[in-house]
């Protein structure tokens, strides 16, 4: 193409020399990562939306906290947009986050919530034009639109609903061509709820956001527990944490429809190991027969490997799929 054409437009140029990787975050697990990004390393994209989305207490803050807490290592920027009023500085630390190096806000409507998140993105951009920057929203169903905030009683109508969905894809469009071009990440939380008086089909529905949440999604994770089947007990048959499953139903950076198992421990967090030897059979970087997993010429079984990967002998291992011994 003729070069002076190029220098004669103001809003378009070659596909070719668009930026499409603005770096990645980590979510804690490193098979989650491979799911989402299809590297164990990478995580959620910078530029785009990553939704997770799930039942009440399936761990969708936590990973958002992990989220924040690796954008914190990396020296990006992070905030929490926290509509829920229920995040805490304990919670925080006590999974890595530095609460002293968190951005918070806590908006009273969803299109204030979208609002500090513009204002904040700007006013970073003010004073570096280049660091990524990391937002949590939790959750954009708790948020009410600014009709249902004003309203003078409690009284809802059939037209709440829409009238929030509208909200929210004139938000959507707003913010959405602000992330690819200043470099942020956003995460969103949403909760699952259930049609009425559905017989036939799936009643499960976004608690928020409409249609129009679903098609600015770069990555859609849907959080699966059981509140039974899934507890985790220690010896003395109390609760310590909750497993689960991670369904990617939208990808816009990896293969979509991929799913891993998720185990959170309450004093420990999210384990970044758990799922991961599953995927490592898939990719044929581990070889399975039976109860017994082969690499090189080391041949271990499925516990052996979560307590020593960390050790001398899966050392190679590691350097493989690129996980440093930092991480």
């Amino acid at each position: 193409m003729d070069k002076t054409v190029l220098d004669r437009l103001k809003n378009a140029g070659l596909l070719s020399d668009q930026i499409t990787d603005m770096g990645f975050v980590s979510t804690g697990s490193y098979a989650l990562n491979r799911v989402i990004s299809g590297d164990y390393t990478k995580g959620i994209p910078i530029g785009m939306i990553t939704q997770f989305m799930g039942e009440a207490s399936t761990a969708k803050t936590v990973f958002a906290t992990h989220i924040l807490k690796d954008a914190q290592h990396k020296g990006y920027y992070a905030m929490l947009v926290d509509s829920e009023n229920a995040y805490n500085p304990e919670f925080a630390e006590s999974l890595g986050l530095d609460p002293k190096k968190l951005i918070y806000a806590a908006p009273d409507t969803l299109e204030d919530c979208f609002q500090v998140i513009e204002d904040t993105i700007k006013a970073i951009r003010e004073t570096d034009a280049d660091t990524p920057i990391v937002i949590a929203y939790d959750s954009i169903a708790v948020s009410p639109s600014k009709a249902e905030f004003e309203a003078e009683n409690y009284d809802g109508n059939n037209m709440q609903g829409a009238v929030r969905a509208k909200s929210t894809g004139a938000c959507l469009r707003k913010i959405n061509p602000l992330l690819r071009k200043h470099k942020v990440g956003l995460v969103v939380i949403n909760q699952i709820r259930n049609k009425v008086g559905v017989m036939y089909g799936n009643p499960e529905t976004q608690a928020a956001g409409g249609k129009s949440l679903e098609y600015y999604l770069g990555v859609n994770m849907k959080t699966i527990s059981n509140k039974t089947s899934d507890l985790i007990k220690d010896e003395n048959k109390q609760i310590i944490g909750i497993q689960g499953r991670l369904r990617n139903t939208k990808n816009k950076v990896s293969i979509p429809f991929r799913e891993t198992t998720f185990k959170l421990m309450y004093d420990e967090g999210l384990d970044p190991y758990e799922g991961l030897l599953d995927f490592l059979v898939v990719d044929g970087i581990v070889q399975q027969s039976g109860a017994w997993f082969t690499f090189g010429d080391k041949k271990f079984q499925r516990k052996s490997f979560y307590e020593s990967f960390l050790g001398e002998e899966f050392a190679e291992l590691r350097k493989v799929i690129g996980v440093s011994d930092c991480n």
